[in-house]
């Protein structure tokens, strides 16, 4: 464990300027600035500087990720790697709405001020003839103007956070949505509906919802709005509007038609991405599976240990001139139990759920590009189809001018939120592994100051019995 902890200190990162913002396309950009529509070339607001999203390619991603050795055995899973050492400066776009701007630039000099903070507790067991599920409270305590009330409660159920991910996808598909905990029963549990199961989705869920609210984007979602603050009547009825079965059908089949297809030229800053993706996702899970495994021996090192206090005890009641030594040893395995247990408990609870929440994240990223790529698929389709001239070339074109816009905007949001997501991975990752670090080097200072206590009691007794036999 010792080399896992110090190997996360390889994910450091500098502090970021970047706002990480989704934003209209740049061509509207620009027009909402009063400047020629255009390309990463056209002047921007600030003079010299480039319009946002004209980020280069190579300024995304310089190096492999979290490079491992392909061997499981070898705990020493990451590198000091480029990626993730060096973080650019990325100016995302800028929202057209005047409240969303004043809630999301940010200067240098000026602090981080929250304003809307979100609790999911009290988790509640519901049973009808039909399922058994549980309900979660949330309260959301904020100022923003936009909401009727300073604070809000309301109740959900777990598909009520599937359905508010399924709305931010749908609403922003290139957009990098915090991931939920999967649905079905972790691996390891056999009762569903324990209190460890309930606990542990609990704190998920209250992850999920708070990175929302600290996206810049999405946390103006109106969706969201609602799902924090609407009651469940007002909720239900606000969950059946939107897209028929059939619509949403075609709509499938038009992806999975558009993923077939696939994209004849991806940009290169995309490839890239989609490299680090692939490397990221087999490095996470790796490091994930090694977490789960160094626990389990923990544990059962664990139990092991807290069975040699009591056989010490009995052990004492059978020799005389060993009692007080026997029972001082258990004294010790007792206390080393304990720290132990502590130790543990910071592991499961600092390390492993970080570790698998990024795993869900790489689930996301691949999503993300495979909606990108789609994007781009019904634009290569269009032209494709206007150089062929199989259809009304001026519908063609007046399609294809919108699907063009469409491409940059999913574009620009992807970049901007890519640069916000590497950032806040490092960091997290960063600091799980140094905590753990930290944690174990306390517990082995406390095991052995336990010890070398104990060989110094011993010491001075066997000190004092010699010169009594002297005199």
């Amino acid at each position: 464990m010792g080399k896992l902890g110090e190997a996360g200190l390889a994910a450091t990162a500098g502090p970021a300027r970047t706002l990480g913002m989704e934003g209209e396309c740049r061509a509207s950009q620009a027009r909402s600035w009063g400047l020629p529509a255009g390309g990463a070339g056209g002047d921007s607001p600030g003079g010299d500087a480039p319009l946002p999203g004209s980020i280069s390619s190579s300024s995304l991603l310089q190096a492999e990720v979290l490079d491992l050795d392909e061997d499981e055995d070898d705990l020493e899973v990451f590198s000091k790697d480029a990626s993730l050492m060096d973080m650019n400066s990325f100016s995302p776009l800028m929202p057209t709405s005047p409240l969303s701007m004043i809630n999301q630039v940010k200067f240098e000099d000026e602090p981080d001020l929250k304003d809307l903070f979100i609790t999911v507790d009290e988790p509640e067991s519901h049973v009808t003839t039909i399922e058994t599920f549980i309900t979660y409270r949330i309260i959301t305590k904020t100022s923003r103007g936009e909401f009727d009330s300073s604070e809000f409660e309301v109740r959900r159920r777990y598909q009520d956070f599937l359905w508010l991910k399924e709305k931010l996808e749908e609403a922003h598909p290139t957009l990098i949505i915090p991931p939920l905990p999967e649905k079905f029963i972790v691996k390891g549990m056999v009762e569903r509906f324990n209190d460890d199961f309930i606990e542990t989705r609990r704190k998920a869920l209250h992850k999920f919802l708070n990175r929302i609210a600290d996206h810049p984007t999405l946390t103006f979602n109106e969706d969201f709005k609602i799902f924090l603050t609407a009651q469940a009547s007002e909720f239900s009825s606000h969950k059946k509007q939107g897209p028929g079965l059939l619509s949403r059908m075609g709509q499938s089949v038009r992806a999975v038609a558009l993923s077939m297809r696939g994209v004849k030229s991806r940009p290169e800053e995309f490839m890239e991405m989609n490299n680090f993706i692939e490397i990221f996702s087999q490095k996470i899970n790796l490091i994930d599976k090694i977490s789960q495994r160094i626990y389990k021996e923990e544990r059962e090192y664990l139990d092991e240990m807290k069975e040699y206090g009591p056989i010490h005890i009995l052990w004492s009641a059978s020799e005389e001139d060993l009692a007080d030594t026997l029972k001082s040893v258990a004294s010790c395995i007792d206390k080393c139990c304990k720290a132990t247990e502590k130790r543990m408990s910071g592991f499961s609870e600092a390390l492993l759920p970080v570790v698998h929440e990024y795993v869900l994240y790489s689930e996301m990223l691949m999503a993300v590009m495979k909606r990108r790529d789609q994007i781009q698929a019904e634009l290569d389709s269009k032209v494709e189809a206007l150089t062929s001239k199989k259809a009304d070339t001026d519908l063609l074109t007046e399609e294809i001018g919108k699907l063009e816009d469409k491409v940059e905007c999913a574009n620009n949001a992807l970049k901007a939120d890519w640069e916000r997501w590497k950032q806040n991975m490092q960091n997290d990752i960063k600091s799980a592994f140094t905590n753990m670090a930290e944690e174990n080097i306390l517990y082995y200072e406390q095991c052995l100051a336990t010890w070398e206590s104990f060989l110094t009691s011993q010491t001075d007794l066997h000190l004092e019995e010699a010169s009594e036999d002297k005199l």
